[in-house]
């Protein structure tokens, strides 16, 4: 069975077509610029890598080249676009309608669109991946959408609701609702098929330009530190993380900026960016942490700070802690950070091997020092691969 993967931005489409037949990635690749001029395509097949040139006034466009890199040219992977038994859509907000990965319909694609209020750069862009894949493909290629927020629908009222007037939660849905949901669940039972146990009291630490940690119990999340949108939880590369609401009306006030201005300044300019002053990548934070930079150092020290906050909050929730996972792509790479969030957590049985931390390249690395009480755990993130194996199940009926 051969499953095509769409992430769809709001300019963007990135796709992977996966042989489930041993779960081989065929091919992949990503389209830019969807409704803005200068758009492009590229695509890697057969270890080869291709950049075109293409207009793409929509998403429907898009597709229609996706299909033509797939089935033509020295990047042909399928013979046609029948060969492709379903597709695989990344959705980011289900809110609390969608508590499972779901066959589409019309009726679906309407629920995506009348909560897509709650995440509107996001869940239009899905609505119109969703209707350019039908259009394209057919209505006999069937359709499956994954939400990043199932996952966390395990969570109690008491993690999810906010201390504001209870009828915000009834009349708009205002809630937590978190994110990375699909990659936390990919490392959680990763880590769980890897460690032969379902019983695992874990925190799965998803770390990249945007970052989540989320509280994992027996399989299931009982919290997670994003919110209502990403904007909550540790700091990030542009996102401030959690501050005092207090701090926003302060500076509305000092800035003389409102609304989406705000939201844009919270989004946008401040996390790692805003406070080192250098970049919203880690990397280069860390190459001026090592130049001496205070505000880089600052910056570095606040992150690792949280997600140390995070990991001993949860483990009080949760009565205990088995396991912590690193994943996304500072977990993955930065041993630094790893190290350092690591560290003097011996009270809670965390002890990392400062040699086992420095190794790459496998999907699960365990990096715990000998006589650790819990284990502490790289594993390689994969969300499509999750995407295709929810879309297998379904349209198999399984």
């Amino acid at each position: 069975m051969k499953i095509l993967v769409i992430n769809c931005g709001s300019s963007s489409l990135k796709y992977q077509l996966i042989d489930m037949n041993g779960e081989q990635v065929l091919c992949k690749g990503l389209c830019e610029r969807i409704g803005i001029d200068g758009s492009s395509i590229t695509h890697k097949a057969n270890g080869g890598s291709w950049t075109e040139e293409v207009p793409f006034p929509t998403h429907t466009e898009a597709f229609a080249k996706v299909v033509e890199m797939m089935t033509t040219g020295e990047g042909a992977v399928v013979k046609d676009k029948s060969e492709i038994d379903a597709i695989g859509h990344r959705v980011v907000q289900g809110a609390e309608f969608f508590t499972k990965s779901e066959i589409v319909t019309d009726a679906i694609i309407d629920k995506i669109e009348e909560i897509a209020p709650l995440a509107p750069v996001h869940n239009m862009a899905h609505v119109q991946g969703l209707r350019s894949a039908k259009a394209v493909f057919g209505a006999e290629t069937p359709n499956v959408v994954v939400f990043d927020t199932t996952f966390h629908q395990t969570m109690p009222k008491k993690a999810f609701i906010y201390g504001i007037p209870y009828e915000m939660y009834e009349k708009y849905s205002i809630r937590r609702y978190g994110a990375h949901g699909t990659s936390h669940r990919y490392v959680s039972m990763a880590a769980a098929e890897y460690l032969n146990r379902s019983d695992l009291k874990m925190v799965t630490c998803h770390l990249g330009n945007g970052s989540s940690i989320t509280a994992v119990k027996d399989g299931k999340c009982i919290d997670t530190s994003m919110g209502l949108t990403p904007l909550a939880g540790v700091l990030m590369g542009t996102r401030c993380g959690d501050i005092d609401p207090s701090v926003v009306t302060y500076m509305e006030q000092k800035l003389g900026i409102h609304g989406q201005e705000m939201a844009d300044y919270l989004n946008k300019k401040s996390g790692l960016l805003g406070v080192s002053g250098v970049s919203s990548d880690k990397r280069d934070v860390e190459a001026a942490v090592e130049a001496g930079n205070e505000r880089a150092i600052l910056a570095s020290d606040m992150l690792n700070y949280q997600i140390k906050k995070y990991i001993g909050a949860y483990s009080a929730a949760m009565g205990g802690l088995d396991c912590i996972v690193f994943t996304g792509g500072i977990g993955e790479n930065d041993a630094t950070l790893r190290a350092a969030v690591c560290e003097d957590m011996e009270y809670l049985g965390v002890k990392v091997d400062a040699e086992k931390n420095k190794q790459r390249g496998a999907d699960i690395i365990d990096i715990s020092a000998e006589g650790s009480r819990v284990k502490v755990l790289v594993v390689c993130t994969n969300e499509e691969l999750m995407i295709a194996r929810d879309t297998q199940a379904l349209v198999c009926g399984k």
